[in-house]
């Protein structure tokens, strides 16, 4: 089975309404391969409603980069899946290391993010990793052995067909240091047979696995050269659309 390769764009906490249409005008400028590669950008919420109008008639996918599990409630600040479809959105990160370490996100409370994006068609990309210490100890199997339980409970294998797994080392996000292509692999590898395992044979195969750690032009092509790892998902290099572009053109090279 030959998978698509994507490029996932996720901008953080960064860009006004104003600056993500000229990010995306900017994009749709350049030639993006979308015919051999998915393009994906998650925003913030704020810029959701522009980017949603900008890409309606695209082959540039968007979504958001969190998300309640209810869809209605007394829980201020936060946003629904429901608010979420009403933009038309339909990508959603969930789990991102950055949501677990500061704002005490648990396996469990992205399990039910991970159902909730499902019940309403929603496409998660659900993100797992170890940090450093827990990579020191030789914990890397046992964390994502508990994150893919928590994130993936209760599920059925049919539901996992539109969910995508970004595997993020934390100690390679924002950090300038990436996993080694081996490192890299050994994890895609590992989160693959797990699927094996606990949905059956061929989901790990069937399932979009990405890497997140710091991906960018100058690394890439020595990472989605291997054919377990299906793309990126993109921080830094995913907020100027000339290094964007340009990550999207090397996953199509590779594909």
């Amino acid at each position: 089975m030959v998978r698509r390769k994507v490029i996932a764009g996720n901008w953080k906490m960064h860009k006004t309404p104003e600056e993500s249409t000229f990010f995306v005008e900017n994009l749709l400028r350049k030639s993006l391969n979308t015919e051999i590669v998915d393009v994906i950008l998650c925003v913030p919420f704020t810029s959701l409603a522009q980017v949603s109008e900008m890409l309606e008639n695209e082959p540039v996918g968007w979504g958001a980069q969190n998300m309640h599990w209810e869809e209605a409630g007394a829980f201020t600040g936060e946003i629904s899946p429901t608010m979420l479809q009403s933009t038309g959105c339909e990508f959603v990160i969930l789990g991102h290391s950055e949501r677990r370490q500061y704002y005490a996100e648990t396996d469990e409370t992205v399990g039910n993010k991970v159902r909730s994006a499902l019940e309403h068609t929603l496409k998660p990309i659900v993100c797992i990793g170890e940090s450093l210490d827990q990579r020191e100890a030789g914990k890397v199997e046992e964390i994502l052995d508990r994150q893919l339980s928590g994130a993936f409970a209760g599920l059925k294998k049919e539901q996992l067909e539109t969910v995508t797994i970004a595997y993020e080392p934390v100690w390679a996000i924002g950090t300038g240091v990436n996993a080694t292509p081996d490192q890299a692999v050994e994890a895609h590898q590992f989160i693959r047979e797990w699927l094996d395992t606990s949905f059956g044979d061929g989901t790990g195969e069937a399932t979009t696995v990405l890497y997140g750690g710091s991906m960018k032009p100058a690394n890439a092509e020595s990472l989605l050269e291997h054919a377990a790892i299906d793309g990126g998902l993109i921080g830094g290099a995913s907020l100027q659309a000339d290094s964007f572009s340009e990550l999207v053109s090397i996953a199509a090279g590779v594909s």
